[in-house]
């Protein structure tokens, strides 16, 4: 599963890696514009990654994918 999203600040980022962490069992990435790729979990990573545009965060498991989607929408 894939869903596009834009980050905008780095409580964003943070929001990510938390719920990424939380919530996935299987590996969860984050793709950049650059063709960067980033797990999820890793703030380091992360940080790496170019925001200035939208971003594919891309999981296995719809459901975890959901609710880091959700959690970044809440903050």
């Amino acid at each position: 599963m894939v869903k596009q999203v834009k980050i905008s600040n780095f409580s964003e980022v943070r929001g990510i890696v938390s719920a990424a962490t939380e919530f996935c069992n299987n590996e969860i990435g984050v793709h950049d514009i650059k063709g960067s790729i980033a797990d999820a979990k890793s703030i380091l990573g992360m940080m790496s990654l170019d925001y200035s545009h939208p971003v594919k965060i891309v999981c296995e498991d719809e459901n975890a994918l959901e609710q880091v989607v959700r959690t970044l929408h809440q903050n």
